[in-house]
């Protein structure tokens, strides 16, 4: 049986959180523990958050359950060996199916190396993922909260952030200035914070 893994934080978090921002604390308050799954394995996770990129999460559930009833445990030898049009018959685009590929094929290689995330900051981070074609600021984002857990991870790119802040402070829209100035407040917990900015905003995340 799968032990279901979630994001892990404490109430140091939401102590801090609390005294940082009286709203955001009302909203922990009321929301209680949120547990969220994350995947330690990086290349699936970097995988299943291609997969999940602009489509609702619906949609996204039943194409992974797809990819991996086709594929089994998924691995970089598997779907470097697959073919584009073959990983395409799950649901996913063709630019999505032939991404999926390339990386798989760069990490079956040996020429993409994800263990080596762990030990760069969350700059070098994203820096390293956006080179990567199909890769993002928000899938790397995605990647950081809920594979590898880091604790300051907080997407402008996410629109159910934007609608979490919005709703949240009631601003009409929230411009990079004003984003950035949220971070700084919630830092250095800013994952702890988006996790119930998603809550207010009433879904999972949007995506990139």
């Amino acid at each position: 049986m799968i032990q279901l893994q979630y994001f892990l934080y404490d109430d140091r978090e939401k102590s801090y959180l609390k005294q940082r921002d009286k709203k955001l604390g009302a909203i922990i308050e009321q929301v209680g523990h949120i547990y969220r799954e994350v995947n330690p394995d990086l290349f699936t996770a970097l995988i299943q958050t291609i997969v999940d990129q602009q489509i609702s999460t619906k949609a996204a559930k039943t194409i992974w359950e797809r990819l991996v009833d086709k594929y089994g445990k998924l691995s970089p030898e598997k779907l470097a060996a697959a073919e584009p049009g073959d990983i395409q018959k799950t649901g996913l685009t063709m630019i999505k199916a032939v991404n999926i590929k390339n990386i798989s094929q760069q990490a079956a290689s040996g020429e993409l190396d994800l263990d080596t995330l762990h030990n760069k900051s969350d700059e070098e981070v994203c820096r390293e993922l956006t080179k990567l074609r199909g890769v993002g600021p928000w899938t790397a984002e995605m990647l950081m909260l809920f594979s590898m857990q880091r604790k300051n991870v907080i997407s402008y790119g996410d629109l159910a952030i934007h609608r979490g802040l919005c709703r949240l402070y009631s601003h009409q829209k929230v411009n990079k200035k004003l984003f950035l100035k949220y971070k700084e407040l919630y830092s250095p917990y800013a994952s702890t914070a988006s996790l119930y900015l998603w809550a207010i905003a009433g879904e999972a995340s949007d995506k990139e």
